[in-house]
């Protein structure tokens, strides 16, 4: 539109906002900049393009004076927990964290049920709690490899969740029609728990205490959201320093780069009924790759290059494999081959793609999230790609259901959709950065 017509001030106007979501606030700046001259008593672009600088300028002084600290986020809590600086209230009433016999603190499934129901009356626990569940968490994370093996025993289901974004009020309802992790059951989110919702505390605590309490039951993948830039923008930096302090969101930070980034769930008894051309494992069993964005940008990556990912102290970026290479931004198109991505991000692949990379690696199909869909998941490239998606009615605008994947130790897929549920009169985005919320939502 714009080398129709140079001076169309809507495709400068459009062209910035896209820009702004993809996190590439100096492109942003010039459209904006470039709309003001077309339109000069525009306040709302002036106020934006102020909006827009003042996130440039934080963005490049934490570049700035961001140096390699000696600690970690995990070193530094425990320091400060070892030298008495991260106590507990005296005057909190809430949900009692457990100690065992030495005196360290851990979990069990009364404490996570009070918290449950103490986060949805509104209340918040003790950061000191934070920390231990995350700190529980990460115990767990540091163990596993970049691909994680998940084999469903005989008699045992797990359900495959996608985004829920911060929507707090919908994942318990979610939970509700799930079950929570237990022997026989387990659940698999496959990233991008926080931003835009204003609950992502609640839910990545949630997630987490799971986490810690069912380690073989309870998996989390990493998205494009559980990152630094993102964050930064789409309100979980803001949120996590508002409830709970900037080391405890740094805390978070480093556990997020701990996260897999990506889940292998094979079956364990031969596929039922006909399979048709289903592509199987070399024993003869179904299995699926589960990842938040997609396949890659170059045919030939195995599972086992997936799996010697460095991820942890690793942040995606906008390049590099867990970005370019497709783990945590890519999307399926309709047509063969490879093209640009929608988003300006990463790449998007055809049917044809993920063909060639489910023979190659013996997997039944691909089941990712990253993208809306109106029924809550979608089937496409002839079955070999499936999108899941747990956030009805996202943001409060979209108006979609939300699903989720129920696997049997068969290889077999049963779909479940759920709408949104009520919440408190807060918005999407309350705590985005720089008062830019409703042009990135």
């Amino acid at each position: 539109a714009i080398e129709l017509d140079p001076n169309y001030a809507k495709a400068y106007y459009r062209r910035a906002t896209c820009y702004l979501q993809t996190l590439k606030y100096k492109q942003a700046i010039a459209d904006f900049k470039k709309l003001l001259t077309l339109e000069p008593q525009n306040q709302l672009v002036r106020m934006q393009l102020d909006s827009t600088q003042k996130i440039l300028r934080k963005v490049e002084f934490e570049k700035a004076i961001e140096v390699e600290e000696e600690k970690s986020a995990v070193e530094r809590c425990l320091e400060i927990i070892a030298e008495g600086g991260c106590e507990i209230d005296k005057g909190y009433t809430g949900p009692v964290l457990p100690k065992n016999d030495d005196g360290k603190y851990t979990i069990n499934a009364e404490f996570v049920q009070k918290m449950i129901q103490w986060f949805k009356d509104g209340k918040s626990i003790p950061r000191r709690y934070v920390w231990e569940i995350v700190l529980g968490a990460h115990s767990h994370f540091v163990q596993e490899e970049s691909l994680v093996n998940v084999d469903i025993e005989d008699g045992m289901t797990i359900d495959v969740i996608g985004d829920v974004h911060g929507q707090f009020y919908d994942y318990l309802h979610l939970l509700s029609l799930t079950g929570e992790p237990n022997e026989k059951h387990a659940l698999l989110m496959n990233g991008d728990l926080v931003d835009r919702g204003s609950w992502s505390i609640e839910v990545i605590v949630t997630a987490l205490a799971f986490k810690w309490l069912y380690p073989r039951r309870m998996f989390i993948n990493r998205g494009n959201h559980e990152s630094k830039e993102m964050n930064r923008t789409y309100g979980f930096e803001g949120e996590a320093k508002h409830k709970f302090g900037e080391q405890t969101y740094k805390l978070f930070a480093h556990v997020f780069t701990e996260m897999p980034l990506a889940t292998l769930v094979s079956a364990t008894k031969p596929p039922e009924g006909p399979v048709k051309n289903a592509i199987l494992s070399p024993d003869g069993r179904k299995r699926y790759f589960v990842v938040h964005g997609g396949l890659f940008s170059k045919d030939g990556v195995t599972l086992d290059d997936i799996r010697q990912i460095k991820r942890i102290g690793q942040q995606p970026g906008q390049e590099g494999i867990m970005c370019e290479a497709g783990l945590l931004w890519t999307d399926p198109q309709e047509l063969p081959g490879r093209g640009p991505s929608k988003r300006g991000v990463g790449i998007a692949f055809g049917p044809d793609v993920t063909k060639r990379w489910c023979a190659a690696n013996g997997v039944t199909g691909v089941i990712r999230s990253h993208e809306v869909r109106q029924d809550g998941y979608s089937i496409e490239h002839d079955g070999l790609c499936i999108t899941v998606f747990s956030a009805p009615n996202y943001v409060d605008q979209a108006g979609n259901k939300g699903a989720f994947i129920r696997i049997d130790a068969a290889g077999s897929q049963q779909f479940t959709q759920f709408d949104a549920q009520p919440h408190p009169p807060m918005k999407p985005m309350a705590y985005a950065s720089g008062g830019l919320a409703s042009l990135l939502m």
